[in-house]
């Protein structure tokens, strides 16, 4: 065998193993799961995961009752995500959502959210843009649980004035 022969084998062999492993990590890559519900961090992550997995009981247990607009049912909720779907980014399959930091000051807190959203990129473009939004929660005096009273998206602006209902 010429030494060009063997060389272009090993090439050949290290891009197989290149993309075996590239499929490995892919797919043995963990599941998201849920958080701790006892920071707001962890409320807002698994508010935001269960509208990804249109667990929609889930997320509207994290809303705080006592906002102007909170849905008096499960049904209404729903049909208020539906009718802002602009808002909770229904129609977006590649957006990743990622807490990046919260503030708690007492019993309030700001979480931040940063939103990737990932496109078909050109050669020189990176294939995905970012942007960032905020969730206001305060801890509920009766149950000291943390509770969303409000978002700047992934959220129904008329909860916060009870114009949806």
């Amino acid at each position: 065998m010429k030494s060009t022969d063997k060389f272009l084998i090993s090439i050949v062999i290290g891009i197989m193993l290149l993309v075996v492993v590239a499929f490995g990590i892919a797919f043995l890559r963990p599941e998201p799961t849920y958080q701790s519900e006892d920071t707001p961090e962890g409320v807002v992550h698994n508010y935001l995961m269960a509208l990804q997995r249109e667990e929609y009981y889930r997320a509207y247990s994290y809303l705080s009752p006592v906002i102007p607009g909170y849905p008096d049912s499960i049904e209404t909720f729903v049909e208020d995500i539906h009718d802002n779907a602009f808002m909770f980014r229904l129609d977006e399959e590649t957006v990743s959502l990622e807490v990046i930091s919260e503030d708690i000051r007492g019993n309030t807190a700001n979480v931040n959210v940063q939103e990737t959203h990932f496109y078909q990129g050109s050669l020189f473009d990176s294939g995905e843009y970012k942007s960032a939004f905020e969730f206001r929660l305060r801890q509920e005096k009766s149950s000291k649980e943390w509770k969303i009273h409000d978002g700047d998206t992934y959220w129904a602006w008329c909860w916060n004035d009870d114009s949806c209902h």
